[in-house]
This record gives structure tokens, C-alpha cells and sequence, in this order.
């Protein structure tokens, strides 16, 4: 985050057990004034991007995670539901980690819906998340774009399911 800009970046793989695939489609992109990065399953994202409304943000300060943990989450149970995507075990709902940017806040959503924001402004998931948060550690004297980039790289190096090419998006 910069200045109230959320930076998001994906990389493009796509693994199963020890297959990989390089994907064409994106992992991270817009959704009205949200950016959206996940992990878990493509088919989540593809629904988080294409059939997902959010409601929109609140404009009232203070409000936006309030907003988040009730309004968002509940349209995002809704649309995945709706699709056949959500799973339940042991009578609980599940859906899929991913990131949500918006109004300069950068948000995790977990399998159980739970939302947090991280104290040092920046997350990862996936993978290769433990590197890429390293790497988002090491490097606060880059700038944000650059940043991004170079997590991407390191969790790139150093796991088995994270290949390029790389996307960034702001907003």
C-alpha cells in the first residue's frame, strides 16, 4: 500500500498434486472500486470476478470493516453459494482465501469467511506466501510496484507452484 493505493500482483501458475499449468487468465483484477487476488481455486476467482456484485463501500469513516466482516462477505457467501462453489463440513460454510484491496486497506479473507488486515500494511496468500511476505518485509525502502514484483520473484524461487508471467494491479 502507497499513499492509499492498494498494490496486488499474481503469478500465473495453476497446480494440482505435481501438475502445473501456466494459465492465461488472471489471478488478481478489478471488481468495481475492489481488487480482488486469490488463491485456492480458479474457478472461485473466475466467479469472484465474474459473477460477484459487492455492495458498494461504505462512505462513512470507521465503517469499512464493519462493512467488510457483514455486507462483503455475506454477497460473497451468496455468489459462490449461488454457483456451486461453497462447500459445508460439520454444518460450517468454506469458500477460499484471497486478498481484497479497497480505499487504500488491503484485507484476507480465510476459507471460514473471517476477515483480517495485517498491522504492516501488506499479505500474501497461496503458496509461495511466506517468501513473498519476506521479500514484502525486506523491501519497504522500494517502491510499491517494485515491491510487488520482486515478492513474486522470490516466491517464484523458492516455491514449486508459483511461476510467472507476473501481474500487478493498483487501485
Amino acid at each position: 500500500m502507497a499513499k492509499g493505493r492498494v498494490y496486488l500482483g499474481g503469478d500465473s501458475a495453476g497446480v494440482g498434486g505435481y501438475e502445473l499449468t501456466v494459465r492465461s487468465d488472471v489471478k488478481v483484477f478489478s471488481n468495481g472500486p475492489f481488487l480482488i487476488g486469490f488463491t485456492s481455486s480458479y474457478r472461485m476467482g473466475q466467479l469472484l470476478q465474474h459473477a460477484f456484485s459487492p455492495p458498494p463501500p461504505p462512505r462513512k469513516p470507521g465503517a469499512l470493516g464493519r462493512y467488510m466482516v457483514v455486507d462483503f462477505v455475506d454477497a460473497v457467501r451468496a455468489a459462490l453459494k449461488d454457483k456451486g462453489w461453497a462447500t459445508k463440513q460439520s454444518e460450517q460454510e468454506l469458500g477460499g482465501t484471497f486478498l481484497v484491496g479497497v480505499a487504500g486497506h488491503l484485507f484476507r479473507l480465510e476459507a471460514d469467511y473471517q476477515v483480517g488486515e495485517a498491522r504492516d500494511g501488506f499479505d500474501a496468500v497461496g503458496c509461495g506466501s511466506e517468501a513473498a511476505r519476506g521479500a514484502l518485509f525486506a523491501s519497504w525502502h522500494l517502491k510499491p510496484e517494485s515491491r510487488v514484483r520482486m515478492a513474486l520473484r522470490a516466491a517464484e524461487r523458492l516455491s514449486a507452484g508459483v511461476r510467472g508471467p507476473f501481474r500487478v494491479v493498483s487501485g
